[in-house]
Formats: C-alpha cells, structure tokens, sequence
C-alpha cells in the first residue's frame, strides 16, 4: 500500500520528514512576510517550525531548498494537467503556466518581493525538458523558448501581474514563439 499523509505513521522516517517538511515550509513562508531571507536564521527558521536544526540539515541544505521544493509541489499539478493535454499547442502550456501562477498569486507575489523569483527558473527548465545532451537545435531552441518564458514570467510578476493569463498566453502565441 502506498503511504500518504492519512496513512503514514508519525512516527516512521517518512511521517517525521513529512511534519518537518511541512512545517518548515509553513513557517518560512510566514517569516518572509516580514523579512528578507538572508535575515531568517535557521535557527529562527526551526524555533518558529518547532523543529531542531538536525531536521532541518536531514531534509535541506538551504532555505532556497525549502522553497524550491514548495514550488515543485505546486507545479506537480500542472504537470499532470500538462501531460493529459501534451498535444495541445504550446501557447495552450503557457497559459496553464500563467494560470498556475494566477492560481497560486499570493505566493509568487511573495517571492518576487522578496527578490526570489530566480528559483522558477529550475522548474521552468525542467518543463521544457532542456538537457545538455539534446541535438544542438533541439536544445538552442528549448532553451531559447525555456529562457524567453522566464524572462516573460519575471516581468510579469514586476509588472503586478497585471495581465490575466489568456493575455499572457495570447501576448505568447502573438510573438511566434
């Protein structure tokens, strides 16, 4: 049987990490309303998750980590939605990715705030599928496509993300890409 959060133990390995995942996430959110992240300590970090620094060296190696895990949770469900619809255009992702972004505001508008926005650009890589072994066009081309969504995101989210996500997507599709 697969272990989930109803079914693990607390006290197993995994129910532990998944307590202090949880709330460490939890609480650095709730520390990066009011400070920069170079002024959280870890040390602050675990007192407000109520965990000890061992658990939080078991699970991360920094604060960015915590967050980078956070983001490719949230964008877990967009790509179950992505691989269900993969032969619509691309101009379809983009705006999938925009709303994705709609969808969870609160928190992108908190890293961009906080100057954290550069943690995207793993992700959006990753979604693009951009590796080092691809055929030089292939790879020049996912990259060129992968680095202009990004800079596309950052200024949006400058901007106040203003536009809706049909905009975006349509502003997209519009430039050919």
């Amino acid at each position: 049987m697969r272990q989930n959060r109803e079914t693990v133990s607390p006290m197993s390995n995994e129910g532990r990490n998944t307590y202090v995942t949880g709330h460490m996430t939890t609480s650095l959110l709730k520390l990066l309303e009011t400070k920069e992240i170079e002024d959280i300590s870890i040390s602050e970090l675990c007192d407000e998750a109520g965990v000890g620094r061992a658990s939080f060296y078991r699970n991360f190696n920094s604060k960015e980590d915590i967050l980078r895990a956070y983001i490719n949770k949230l964008f877990d469900g967009w790509k179950s939605d992505w691989a269900e619809n993969n032969s619509l255009p691309l101009s379809s992702g983009i705006g999938m990715i925009f709303g994705h972004f709609e969808q969870h505001r609160d928190f992108y508008k908190l890293l961009n705030e906080r100057r954290l926005i550069y943690l995207l650009k793993d992700v959006i890589l990753n979604i693009m599928e951009l590796k080092p072994d691809l055929p030089k066009i292939e790879a020049y081309s996912k990259a060129f496509a992968a680095y202009s969504l990004y800079g596309w995101i950052e200024v949006w989210f400058q901007r106040g993300m203003k536009e809706t996500a049909e905009e975006m997507k349509l502003m997209f599709q519009h430039q050919g890409l």
